[in-house]
């Protein structure tokens, strides 16, 4: 079974997973593994794979709308390099660094394969974790950043052009914005496994559909300037890996939420509307199928 599929089965014994983080008390707390031949082309530093793999874990924080804390990571390496160590490290208390967070350690173990599992902690700020499952009929969806940075990232490794992969890998967890975001969304989660199967989980999530607008969606200058637009589309909706936040809200609060973003430099992108559960998740009034990352898929 995929991972969605193996998730369905476990939500009964659960009930604290299902969003992008699990709230414990004042505390949000997730976990990510990420491997060398699925999540690090070759190519990628172990700078960038530090950085890339505490990202992860630091956008579930984001996405629950609350300040980062900590992170850790378990790196595990068929053998231990001092320059490869000393590189991961960095690039994980630089990412931490750049949203207000420290990363404080972890644990090393040998394995076959270069692979990665980290931790990241957030702490209720002003206001209470938002979930994935508060989107009402009459609310907008809205995007932040623009899509497609990661599979522009990917083109670049295929491409023999490491240095641009690796500075399109590193991105910057947007838990500034789920911040100020929490005062206004009604739903959130970021946009790993793309756009459209985050829509497809909101979707399950609320009891609702959705309705998005083609030409609203926000595409990546880096992606569109390489390929042909339907490409483009296909990668930025469907490819994932972008770290951005999805979210819904009252549109009475767009103009106050896009203004709560300026200080972030983080733009916020009105891209549809929440509709009821019967009319599915469309784009331009048709299916929007429910395809995206998925681990441990066939």
């Amino acid at each position: 079974m995929d991972e969605r599929t193996a998730l369905r089965m476990l939500a009964d014994a659960l009930p604290a997973a299902g969003d992008d983080a699990a709230v414990v008390e004042d505390l949000v707390v997730t976990t990510d593994m990420l491997h060398e031949t699925t999540d690090f082309p070759a190519g990628t530093t172990r700078y960038t794979a530090g950085w890339r793999a505490v990202g992860a874990s630091l956008s579930d924080v984001a996405a629950m709308g609350v300040p980062a804390v900590a992170a850790v990571a378990a790196y595990a390496a068929p053998r231990f390099d001092e320059g490869e160590l000393v590189d991961f490290v960095r690039g994980a208390q630089d990412v931490a660094e750049r949203v207000d967070a420290a990363y404080v350690g972890g644990d090393l173990d040998h394995h076959e394969e270069f692979t990665v599992a980290t931790t990241a902690i957030g702490r209720r700020g002003d206001h209470d974790p938002v979930l994935r499952s508060g989107a009402t009929p009459g609310d907008v969806v809205c995007v932040t950043g623009s899509l497609g940075r990661s599979a522009a990232g990917l083109r670049a490794f295929e491409a023999g052009d490491p240095d641009r992969g690796n500075d399109l890998f590193r991105f910057t967890p947007r838990v500034g914005a789920g911040e100020r975001l929490a005062a206004h969304a009604t739903a959130m989660m970021d946009s790993s496994d793309g756009l459209a199967r985050s829509l497809h989980q909101l979707a399950e999530a609320s009891e609702c559909g959705f309705a998005v607008d083609a030409d609203r969606v926000p595409l990546t200058e880096e992606l569109t300037s390489t390929v042909d637009a339907a490409e483009a589309w296909d990668l930025g909706v469907y490819f994932g890996e972008d770290f951005e936040l999805v979210c819904t809200l009252p549109e009475r609060a767009v103009d106050d939420a896009t203004a709560a973003l300026s200080d972030c430099e983080v733009s916020l992108t009105r891209v549809g509307r929440v509709v009821d559960a019967e009319s599915g998740v469309t784009v331009d009034d048709d299916p929007l199928p429910d395809r995206g990352y998925t681990h441990g898929s066939e």
